[in-house]
């Protein structure tokens, strides 16, 4: 009964015209830098910080939070689309999502990323309501080894994603964790691998990896095919909605998508990224229907996993944040920020001492995903339209797109030269048949697993055994080390070959 009148209280809150209309803004501003390739909640939420000094603290958290679920939304529109992922959680969306645009099924994959977004986003929002205090303690019991071992499953996983060869698979995710270490050393401030470059110090970006990679390589090759092979866009679309056994299909996979990010997305450090790997994994995993469409071709479990995946876990975010003050990932530390700006102090006490801010910030999030779906849906028509024009206009707006996205990260050339760099090496991918996702997973957690890995050797004082005494730690990593010798058993193997033909 006591959940029941907080959220009164929350939704009492949230439905006054202001904070609808914060909320409705969130929600737009979030799903158009989602949209726009190189903007992110990230730049978005930081540069939108100093404005709020004029607003109270329930509206302009409503709004920020808006723009982060909506960013959510709006990534996956053009991973499906063009095969540039806006944000990094839609990297693996891109996959099955870019292959069913291709053959005239953007309308079903852009729904099934919606209303699984939907789902997945009022489902995440109960469990915040009801399981915050629990589900904090879960991650309370996530130390520095831990986290490691967890990343650890996380790229070992990958190597389970990825299309094709095992060799070709580890050689991605291993380039991946080199390119991760350029940067500047955590500990001794000393500049790694920057060869003297001042832009290198600070490491290279995501965006301007995924950009060039995914968007400039698809351009290349596209380009490098005779034309009538080319890939055009002037396909017929095979309808706006998901058929019935689209449904059938794709329902299974957002219920455990869900469940994934629910618990990935309490875990500091990329919840939402690692729940929707995660999830395609295990779709990739799980046995579907006969004659179902291959992963990698266009399956729409491969889309409706992840995204229902990434947003729950987007969702479940905010409870170390609200319960702890403990920021998971960079958006919630802007959070923190904003609610530090507003003179209140994160952590356990906002509920008791600002319920009407916290019932009211978890009630807008409800409200907000309503109001994603009922923008997003009936766009869905106009983002089809844009698969109608010819491929020799439709490329360089997206790289006109690109390249403004790019600049506006550091108002730098640099990002752009990289990306065209990385556009070569995305083209050269495509050529030898390597599949690029366990490239940016191991870029991404390579920096976050070598920070883990030394704190967790700091604290052991270089016992190395603490990643196996710790039964946390020692779960995760027998579970990777049973994935390797499952995926490396000759029976797995030949199957796993075999799925892979009859995908090409």
């Amino acid at each position: 009964m006591e959940l029941l009148s907080n959220l009164g209280l929350g939704f009492q809150t949230a439905f006054t015209l202001t904070n609808l209309l914060y909320a409705l803004g969130g929600a737009i501003l979030g799903t158009l830098i989602g949209v726009l390739p190189g903007l992110g909640p990230v730049a978005t939420i930081a540069m939108l910080l100093p404005s709020i000094y004029s607003l109270d603290a329930t509206p302009a958290l409503i709004m920020l939070a808006g723009i982060y679920y909506g960013a959510q939304y709006g990534g996956s529109t053009t991973a499906i689309l063009i095969n540039v992922p806006g944000e990094s959680s839609s990297v693996v969306t891109a996959i099955d999502g870019y292959s069913m645009a291709r053959k005239g099924r953007a309308g079903a994959a852009l729904a099934a990323a919606g209303l699984g977004s939907f789902f997945a986003g009022c489902v995440g929002t109960i469990i915040i309501a009801a399981f915050a205090p629990p589900l904090t303690e879960l991650a309370f019991k996530f130390g520095p080894a831990e986290y490691f071992s967890l990343m650890t499953l996380g790229l070992i996983g990958a190597v389970v994603l990825a299309s094709g060869s095992l060799v070709k698979a580890i050689a991605m995710i291993l380039l991946g964790l080199l390119l991760g270490q350029i940067n500047t050393d955590v500990i001794s401030g000393t500049p790694r691998y920057s060869f003297d470059i001042a832009e290198l110090t600070d490491g290279i970006g995501f965006v301007t990896i995924a950009m060039g990679v995914f968007g400039f390589g698809e351009i290349i090759s596209n380009l490098g095919r005779p034309a009538e092979h080319r890939e055009v866009f002037t396909k017929d679309v095979k309808g706006l909605w998901p058929t019935k056994q689209d449904v059938k299909d794709a329902f299974p996979a957002v219920l455990r998508g869900t469940a994934l990010g629910s618990i990935l997305g309490v875990l500091p450090g990329g919840g939402a990224l690692l729940a929707s790997f995660a999830a395609y994994t295990v779709e990739k995993k799980t046995k579907g229907r006969e004659g179902e469409v291959p992963f990698g071709q266009g399956n729409i479990r491969g889309v409706a996993g992840p995204e229902s995946a990434n947003n729950a876990g987007a969702q479940t975010s905010f409870i170390p944040m609200l319960t702890l003050g403990i920021p998971p990932n960079a958006v919630m530390a802007l959070m923190v920020g904003a609610m530090t700006i507003k003179g209140i102090q994160p952590g356990p006490q906002v509920m008791t001492s600002n319920p009407e801010l916290f019932w009211g910030l978890i009630a807008s999030m409800w409200i907000g995903n309503a109001l994603l779906v009922i923008l997003n849906l009936p766009l869905i028509g106009i983002w089809i339209k844009l698969l109608t024009v010819p491929y020799k206009h439709l490329f360089p707006a997206i790289l006109s797109f690109c390249c403004i996205g790019l600049y506006t990260l550091n108002n730098n050339n640099f990002d752009v030269y990289m990306a065209a760099a990385f556009g070569v090496v995305g083209y050269l991918f495509y050529k030898l048949a390597c599949e690029p996702a366990p490239l940016l997973l191991g870029f991404i957690l390579g920096p976050m697993m070598e920070e883990n890995l030394r704190r967790a050797l700091l604290l052991s004082r270089g016992d190395w055994t603490t990643f196996l005494t710790r039964p946390l730690s020692m779960g995760l990593l027998i579970a990777a080390a049973l994935m390797i010798v499952v995926v490396m058993l000759p029976s797995i193997s030949s199957k796993r070959q075999e799925a892979f033909q009859d995908a090409d």
